[in-house]
């Protein structure tokens, strides 16, 4: 999970759209993997329990947010990750931005990515090395 999140949020697109609306965190910093005080570009971690939760936590200009990552055992080999999004959008200009990216589903498209990457990643077995 947290492999995934780091490569997902510190290349490309995700960390110049942290710059245009003024994110907190702009670049990856910290320890890696990632933990408590660590950042990628949006998000800083809140907490972080290997195997059980990662906390990430963030605010721009236009909202203050947090998605939160519980793991749950189902038994030997498999894992239920469940993503919740937290938001808070103040003011005019925090519910034009909510419109935006909340209500046309951009939101929705971007955390399915990222839990499909992550079900790919642990479902693809790793490569064996000599």
């Amino acid at each position: 999970l947290t492999e995934r999140i780091d490569n997902a949020f510190s290349h490309g697109p995700v960390a110049a759209f942290a710059g245009a609306v003024g994110c907190e965190s702009r670049a990856s910093s910290g320890p890696r993997p990632l933990v408590e005080g660590s950042t990628v570009p949006g998000f800083s971690v809140s907490r972080a329990v290997y195997g059980q939760e990662l906390i990430l936590q963030g605010r721009h200009r236009f909202s203050s947010y947090a998605l939160i990552f519980r793991l749950e055992p189902l038994g030997p080999e498999r894992t239920r990750l469940r993503a919740e999004t937290r938001a808070a959008f103040p003011g005019f200009a925090g519910g034009t931005y909510r419109l935006l990216v909340i209500t046309t589903g951009g939101h929705v498209v971007a955390v399915r990515k990222l839990l499909t990457d992550v079900k790919r990643r642990c479902e693809t077995p790793l490569s064996s090395t000599p």
